[in-house]
């Protein structure tokens, strides 16, 4: 593994992706070890703003739109993790899995043009390791339930889910050692000590 490496956390709405990076960022902060965090779409100032536009509810783009706009939103932040790559450790919630997960194998997109254009956008720059987190149908619409606000990602139907979380899995195991599945139906505690021990491998 590289130094300062790459840690992505990926999966569908619900699956506890965001909960286990800050459960990651809040371990490397503790541990004074130097990082920055991002997500997606979202991350630097201009990509938040993107973020806006995306999730709004009342937004209702075509599927073409909305992967040139999750990619705008990953152009925004390709000078932070350019700046900062194998010098701090970066964490992304969300990163290229997720457009290909939801933009392709949810949506219908094809792969060629979103492989092309991540090339484009990031080079060579590629995740180190990803914890992918899965959930089961029940426990996710209980937690979304539980949210505040749903945007416009966190309304599709369960059978977009789940055709999004088969194709996480299948890009999972094209590369089994770059990956940690987490299954988010087990208790927290359970999963943040697995995560916490493969972080201290990932970091020596």
């Amino acid at each position: 593994m590289f130094k300062n490496p790459i840690i992505v956390f990926e999966g569908i709405e619900g699956s506890g992706k965001t909960s286990h990076c800050n459960f990651v960022s809040k371990y490397l902060k503790k541990k004074k070890i130097k990082y920055i965090r991002l997500r997606e779409p979202g991350g630097s100032k201009n990509s938040e703003i993107i973020r806006k536009l995306i999730l709004n509810k009342n937004s209702n783009f075509n599927k073409k739109t909305d992967l040139l706009l999750y990619l705008a939103s990953r152009s925004e932040n390709f000078s932070l993790i350019k700046n900062n790559f194998r010098k701090k450790i970066i964490l992304i919630d969300r990163f290229t899995d997720s457009t290909i997960a939801y933009q392709h194998y949810g949506l219908g997109v094809e792969l060629p043009i979103i492989k092309k254009i991540n090339q484009f956008l990031l080079g060579n720059i590629k995740p180190d390791f990803t914890f992918l987190n899965i959930v089961n149908k029940k426990n996710m619409k209980k937690r979304l339930k539980l949210r505040k606000k749903l945007n416009r990602y966190d309304k599709f139907d369960d059978h977009f889910y789940f055709k999004v979380q088969k194709g996480f899995l299948f890009l999972a195991s094209k590369n089994k050692k770059k990956y940690q599945i987490i299954d988010s139906n087990l208790e927290l505690d359970h999963n943040k000590d697995l995560i916490k021990k493969k972080i201290e491998k990932l970091i020596k």
